[in-house]
């Protein structure tokens, strides 16, 4: 992380003039996004969560924030104002001590205080499709790795005829107070509990497949049904394809982003294709038959006398769908003049005598 702080508006990518609710879903939506338990693939997450937190705790406040609006950083830590996200040890005793462990943002994003079943997370892939087959709507095999539910035990962690108890660290309950000492005090927060993992049971012998867990990963493979007309960037969800959620809660979803390849033949606005014929100067003054390309295969047009540079025809009904099919676009073809770079003799006369007979008056 740069030991130059960002703006904290920058931060949680909000305007100068956000307002506190405004504030609130931004910082919403980093926390999901960076939180090192979702977030295990990029080292920096944890960083990354704290300059998230820093910059909450200065734009939720308003004296903090009018501070701020006027002498920047620097107004702060003049002030005596330090983060207090720097001074805990662990994102959790961070969110108990700003918003306490029963604050819905909190319990809703990681389940602080939260009992019951957690359900599974998401899982997201990529696929690539040739614009072609935007125009028909195709099919796509997507393999990726997701917690499932082990087939063993059924998921209840235990081998299958064996028994399981009442969890005694928890009483049952799936959660215990733990207390973390921090340079600010005492802080109590409610967590899963470490025997259990929150569920509650203990297997008295654990499933020899999944080592108790009653769920593993392994590789899931899925055929997506890619609509016509889709444009690169969309997503496709699949509810319930993601990651399994504990017993008794529902599994993530499955988000599938299309990218649509580039055709070097076409530039695609929205519905419409562009494309492009080169044709030489007798040609555009005569007009006549060209062949060009479409996505159905070549056509031939007719170009009327006097065609100029820059001037585009139009094929109704040639271009792409719209979403799922609806309403097609046209192709519209662009006249290109090419100008050959040399002549033979014979075409050098040919072309004076034609340069003379256009400038008589």
């Amino acid at each position: 992380m740069s030991t130059v702080p960002r703006d904290y508006y920058e931060v949680l990518g909000v305007e100068r003039g956000a307002s506190e609710a405004e504030i609130k879903r931004a910082f919403r939506r980093l926390a999901r996004e960076l939180h090192p338990d979702v977030n295990k693939h990029d080292p920096e997450a944890e960083e990354k969560f704290k300059e998230a937190a820093e910059a909450y705790e200065v734009l939720s406040d308003p004296e903090r924030r009018a501070t701020y609006d006027r002498y920047g950083h620097e107004g702060l830590r003049s002030g005596g104002w330090s983060p207090r996200a720097q001074g805990f040890g662990s994102i959790e005793d961070i969110l108990g001590a700003f918003f306490g462990s029963g604050d819905p943002i909190f319990s809703d994003l990681f389940g602080f205080g939260r009992r019951g079943p957690q359900p599974g997370a998401d899982v997201g892939v990529v696929v690539e499709v040739e614009l072609a087959e935007v125009l028909t709507g195709t099919k796509r095999e997507v393999s990726f790795e997701a917690v499932s539910v082990c087939e063993h035990c059924r998921g209840n962690g235990a081998e299958p005829g064996t028994p399981i108890r009442t969890c005694e660290t928890c009483g049952g309950q799936g959660m215990v107070q733990q207390a973390t000492r921090t340079a600010f005090g005492q802080v109590v927060r409610t967590a899963p509990c470490p025997t259990c993992g929150g569920d509650g049971r203990v297997a008295e012998q654990p499933c020899e497949v999944c080592g108790g867990a009653g769920r593993r990963a392994r590789t899931r493979t899925w055929e997506v049904e890619i609509p016509a007309g889709i444009e690169s960037g969309q997503r496709i969800r699949i509810r319930g394809a993601g990651h399994a959620g504990e017993p008794g809660a529902e599994p993530g979803d499955l988000y599938v982003e299309v990218r649509v390849a580039p055709d070097e033949r076409f530039d695609r606005h929205g519905t419409d294709l562009l494309s492009r014929v080169r044709i030489t100067p007798t040609r555009a003054m005569l007009g006549g038959e060209v062949e060009v390309e479409t996505l159905e295969g070549p056509r031939t047009i007719e170009l009327p006398a006097g065609v100029q540079p820059g001037e585009r025809i139009a094929l109704r009904g040639l271009g792409l769908p719209g979403l799922n099919g609806r309403h097609r676009g046209d192709q519209l073809v662009e006249v290109e003049l090419v100008v050959p770079e040399k002549l033979t003799r014979e075409q050098r006369e040919l072309a004076e005598r034609l340069e003379a007979a256009l400038s008589e008056p």
